[in-house]
């Protein structure tokens, strides 16, 4: 356990961070997780709400430093091609 005041005040700034950081990401897989599903059920409409929903999660991720800007992109990118090869389908 830190002694100093300082230390102690950084475990707690952590502390809060990670919850912060934590609740962020479970929000970030659940959206994925739900246009996942409605792309599965072939709801096209409520996949392309779902899609824009996750593309916003995902920038303010970036925006907060949960995730790296690369990351997002990458992650957007790749929902973003499932639907357009779901509507082409």
């Amino acid at each position: 356990m830190p002694t100093h005041d300082s230390a102690k005040k950084r475990v707690r700034q952590n502390a809060k961070r990670r919850l912060r950081n934590k609740d962020i990401r479970t929000r970030l897989t659940n959206c994925a997780r739900s246009f996942e599903k409605t792309l599965a059920e072939g709801d096209i409409d409520a996949a392309s709400t779902a899609a824009a929903k996750v593309e916003s999660v995902y920038n303010r991720a970036v925006s907060k430093g949960v995730i790296p800007k690369a990351r997002a992109a990458r992650k957007i990118s790749r929902v973003n091609q499932r639907l357009n090869a779901a509507k082409n389908a």
